[in-house]
C-alpha cells in the first residue's frame, strides 16, 4: 500500500492533510518533528513513497530536518516534498518539490499520485 509520512508540527495542518490523503486512500502516518519521523522511520519495515516535511518547526527545523532523514541509506531514494509558506533556498539533494501553504489540496494530490501512483483503494 503506498504510504506518505507527513512531517508537520501544526496538528491542524498535519491532521487536514492526512484526513484528505486517507479519503482518496492512501496510507498516512503523521510526525510532529524530525525526531517522530525518525522513530517512525527505524521502527517500520516499509517506506513511505513520500516525504512532506514542513521547513518551519521549532525543533530540527529548516533544512535541519531533511539532512537528518538523509543521514540513513535507505531513505536517501525516497522523495522529499517541501511543504512551507516561505520561499525557500536552493533545496538540497533529494527534495523533489516544493508546496506553498496554505496547500492546494489538488496540487498536493497531483503530486502524491506522481510519486505514489493510484491508492491502493479508490474512493467509491
Amino acid at each position: 500500500m503506498p504510504t506518505i509520512l507527513i512531517i508537520e508540527d501544526d496538528s491542524e495542518i498535519r491532521g487536514v492533510s492526512a484526513v484528505l490523503l486517507r479519503r482518496e486512500g492512501y496510507v498516512v502516518e503523521e510526525a510532529a518533528s524530525g525526531e517522530e519521523a525518525q522513530t517512525f522511520l527505524r521502527r517500520s519495515d516499509r517506506d513511505p513513497c513520500l516525504i512532506l516535511v514542513d521547513l518551519m518547526m521549532p525543533i530540527l527545523g529548516d533544512w535541519e530536518v531533511i539532512d537528518v532523514l538523509r543521514d540513513q541509506d535507505r531513505i536517501l531514494a525516497l522523495p522529499v516534498v517541501i511543504l512551507s509558506a516561505e520561499n525557500p533556498r536552493t533545496a538540497p539533494p533529494g527534495v523533489a518539490a516544493f508546496v506553498r501553504k496554505p496547500i492546494e489540496f489538488d496540487v498536493l494530490l497531483n503530486l502524491v499520485r506522481s510519486y505514489c501512483g493510484p491508492p491502493a483503494s479508490p474512493r467509491g
